[in-house]
């Protein structure tokens, strides 16, 4: 078998130049994270449609959000410290092996009628915990699979083709729940995970550093990964930013009442306006892992920010379907630009020692922003009328980019993403 270690070499000499998909370790991660990511979103579908399915009763898809996200909550802090101190890949192979052996215990609970909703529900904390570490050491052990050179490409690569699965998860869960119900479903999902955990350990690490030793309890190593998020103004705007945009101007949540009541467009209408997003989001992370930029990169996140929450503006008011879709397209495109920025300069900014601490935190933030930001669009929704509660969140995402412009002038005046290191710094 050729070795994967000619192509890491190539991928190293020159960076700057070098396709990231020429380089084998991040195709084998990016292979091994699509196959997990599509077990997730089929598992996530099929278990909210069993569990509407046996109480009809649309409180219970509250609980099963809520059965995941509470011990996410809790665990992400000491995760991301445990992340810090132990090898990363084995971390996230862990947690998709327990990803695994939740969708064994899924498969059977089918058929247990609705006494399995509270197994359901059980089995659901326990995907949580694994799901507290597999978001920071994936974005954690990035870094240490390409070069820092390659860093925001690889960015831009990943973030594309995992929206790509996060399109196409839901579809084929559908179908196979179709096909074969709960126990086909589950089954293939388990098979996914087990898949990804061996393609996972396979992946090469090459440029891990050895973890530092540990000092302190693990409440004082993650008090100074906070320490280090404040102390970096680089780091403290970029994830705030994230989160009061988010949180303050989505209008996912607002989607179903605009297709039956503003645009009269009907349920193939509101698969196509979910869709938007994503053919704006899947373009624009294509076309950055193809050709990234890397100057003027501060100016350039926050006029993206500044387009997605205009291009959500001209959604609230538009009564025009093709309009609507057109600005939901380019909202999309203008998020996957933001991303691509906000997750360079957070990997730049972080020291690898650090890593599992600080996307920890930025993990909790993203969570936050899209969980509470569906709760205020809806309650927004209730108190002020669809339309003008989506006007407000457009006006507010455009507040929070001009206060966040005035309070990072560090993070405003960034050129290159090196310039965010803490050696630049």
């Amino acid at each position: 078998m050729t070795s994967p270690q000619p192509s890491l070499a190539a991928a190293a000499q020159d960076p700057a130049t070098a396709s990231v998909y020429r380089h084998a370790g991040f195709v084998a991660f990016l292979v091994a994270r699509v196959v997990a990511v599509v077990a997730t979103q089929v598992q996530a579908v099929v278990v909210a449609w069993q569990v509407y399915d046996l109480t009809r009763q649309p409180l219970a898809l509250a609980y099963v959000g809520l059965a995941q996200f509470l011990p996410m909550l809790c665990l992400l802090l000491p995760a991301g410290d445990l992340i810090d101190r132990f090898a990363r890949k084995r971390i996230l192979a862990a947690s998709w092996a327990v990803g695994g052996v939740c969708s064994a215990l899924l498969w059977w609970l089918s058929g247990h009628g609705t006494g399995g909703v509270a197994g359901i529900y059980a089995v659901l904390v326990l995907y949580g915990c694994s799901r507290a570490f597999s978001g920071p050491a994936m974005q954690s052990l990035l870094p240490q699979i390409v070069p820092r050179g390659q860093l925001a490409q690889a960015i831009a690569a990943n973030s594309m083709l995992m929206r790509v699965a996060s399109i196409g998860g839901p579809l084929l869960g559908g179908l196979l729940y179709a096909l074969g119900g709960g126990k086909l479903t589950y089954a293939v999902c388990c098979l996914c995970f087990a898949l990804g955990v061996a393609l996972m350990l396979r992946v090469p690490v090459a440029y891990a550093t050895p973890p530092a030793p540990a000092q302190g309890t693990m409440w004082e190593r993650f008090g100074a990964g906070i320490a280090f998020i404040r102390s970096r103004p680089i780091i403290l705007g970029t994830i705030s930013l994230d989160l009061f945009a988010v949180l303050l101007g989505g209008v996912v949540a607002l989607l179903p009442i605009y297709a039956q009541e503003v645009l009269h467009v009907g349920p193939a209408g509101l698969g196509a306006l979910r869709s938007a997003m994503a053919v704006g989001e899947v373009s624009a992370g294509l076309y950055l892992s193809l050709r990234p930029f890397n100057r003027r990169v501060g100016r350039t996140m926050f006029i993206a920010v500044a387009v997605f929450g205009v291009a959500n503006l001209v959604f609230a008011l538009s009564h025009w379907f093709w309009v609507s879709f057109a600005a939901l397209a380019v909202a999309g495109a203008a998020d996957m630009v933001s991303v691509y920025i906000r997750g360079a300069l957070v990997q730049f900014s972080t020291p690898d020692s650090m890593r599992g601490r600080v996307n920890a935190v930025n993990m909790l933030f993203i969570g936050s922003s899209n969980e509470l930001g569906e709760f205020r669009a809806g309650t927004s929704a209730s108190w002020l009328g669809v339309v003008p509660a989506a006007i407000a969140g457009g006006l507010c995402t455009l507040g929070v980019v001009g206060g966040w412009m005035l309070a990072f002038k560090a993070l405003r005046t960034v050129d290159r993403f090196e310039e965010a290191s803490p050696a630049a710094g």
